[in-house]
């Protein structure tokens, strides 16, 4: 066995196209788990830098930290590319207490996080007013004028795929606060984007409609909102809520982008990321640290196993997405402006937890040729391949270039309760459940680079 690897290793070209497919992702597969640097990587980012919130110091220090890793790994080059992103900071602690039933005065403290991009403005004290949807809101418009607003709307368990029930849910979070403050609410309060059984508050975007007053608006821990739902049947209450969030101007981010040169087709780009911002409240292991440390280990293992690819790589650790989405933007914005040709990319963005398949963006042909890979693919977790589209990040290259793209997705039942919580650290994630999903992504992008689409 040490004669072979001596061989792949000096001689990796010459080995690597004598080898056939399924021999060569098992070469990938085994120098990740044996010898993969992605749990050591994200160990750095989320003890040594932690939340990496979009202008904050922390994403600074990781944009630096992540040009000398990918240098580090053998990037034939590291470009830092500006882009202007929002900074918005929490700027004190969030509380909420419910301060009176039915008239009678009470302190039962709640366990709350204000959400991200929201106003503050110190302590207000309202009525609430309870509501399972934006039906029920409508119904009761008449009653919103100065109450806080409490969206009661939960996941949907009958989802087996978890993201499909938060894509229902979150418009709440995105829209609910100028929803509300269209009739004369003074505060928003949703229920955490979650089905987790403990009671960490979640946090997450939202977007306020400049039409209407921007009022504070909190997320409120799973336990908290069962208690305040049930409240609501049968008692009114007051609330007091104290929130500081506010915006500084605009500041310089980067994108940072590894490059590898193409052998063939050096014109020819395929991009592999995740994005390297987070929310101040936790570390940021699972949204998004293993996607970025998964992207690193691709480049790693490339350079390790001698595998010279075909077209350019682009390995990008994406600036604010989640507050923003402005580092994808601004790639997709320069890759047209410069005529550039990327033919795929794909995304980590789902979190670490174990590989599943993967979510692409592409025609019926293209897509009858992937699924035709999943033989090679399935030993290693692969099993599905849907036709849901890309992520976030390289939704853009979509829009902008037709580029086809695509999302690794690792099994989604645990990652809700982690996400945009205070319980996404380093210590929720499982080295090998990581390192198997960078083993996927590495391998689908090694048959696309090799085959095409």
């Amino acid at each position: 066995m040490k004669k072979v690897l001596f061989a792949v290793l000096a001689f990796p070209m010459v080995a690597l196209s004598q080898t056939n497919d399924s021999a060569v992702i098992k070469q990938i597969s085994d120098e990740m788990l044996s010898h993969g640097k992605a749990y050591d990587l994200l160990h750095q980012l989320t003890k040594q830098i932690g939340g990496r919130l979009a202008g904050s110091p922390a994403f600074a220090k990781a944009v630096q930290w992540g040009k000398t890793s990918l240098e580090s790994m053998g990037a034939d080059q590291v470009v830092l590319q500006e882009c202007m992103v929002p900074h918005w900071v929490r700027g004190g602690a969030d509380k909420a207490a419910i301060t009176s039933i039915d008239h009678k005065k009470t302190n039962r403290v709640l366990d709350v996080v204000a959400l991200g991009n929201s106003i503050g403005n110190g302590t207000i004290t309202a009525p609430v007013l309870a509501v399972e949807d934006f039906d029920e809101l409508e119904r009761r418009k008449d009653e919103v004028k100065g109450k806080i607003v409490y969206y009661n709307h939960a996941f949907n368990p009958t989802f087996i795929k978890t993201f499909q029930a938060y894509g229902e849910a979150v418009v709440y979070r995105g829209a609910g606060p100028s929803r509300a403050a269209k009739y004369g609410a003074v505060g928003v309060m949703i229920r955490s984007m979650t089905e987790s059984v403990a009671n960490d508050p979640h946090t997450g975007g939202t977007r306020y409609n400049d039409a209407f007053p921007k009022i504070p608006a909190i997320a409120v821990g799973p336990r908290d909102a069962d208690y305040i739902w049930e409240l609501s049947k049968h008692s009114g209450f007051t609330m007091s809520m104290t929130t500081h969030g506010h915006f500084l101007p605009d500041t310089i981010g980067h994108n940072v982008i590894g490059i590898l040169k193409g052998s063939e087709f050096p014109d020819e780009i395929i991009t592999v990321g995740g994005h390297l911002d987070s929310w101040d409240v936790n570390e940021g292991a699972m949204d998004d640290g293993t996607g970025i440390v998964q992207t690193m280990e691709i480049l790693r293992t490339m350079k390790a196993l001698g595998i010279q690819p075909k077209h350019t790589f682009h390995f990008v650790l994406f600036a604010n997405e989640e507050n923003g989405l402005r580092g994808g933007l601004k790639y997709a914005e320069e890759a047209k402006k410069n005529g550039e040709k990327h033919v795929f990319a794909l995304e980590s963005d789902a979190g670490g937890f174990t590989p599943r398949g993967f979510s692409l963006k592409l025609n019926p042909a293209q897509l009858a040729k992937v699924r035709s890979w999943i033989p090679l693919l399935s030993a290693y977790g692969t099993n599905e391949i849907s036709a849901d589209g890309g992520g976030a990040d390289v939704g853009p290259l979509g829009q902008m270039l037709g580029t086809p793209v695509g999302e690794l997705m690792p099994d989604s039942q645990r990652y809700f309760d982690l996400h945009h919580a205070r319980t996404d650290v380093l210590e929720n994630v499982n080295k090998r459940e990581m390192l198997l999903g960078a083993v996927n992504m590495a391998s689908l992008l090694y048959l696309i680079d090799k085959y095409g689409l």
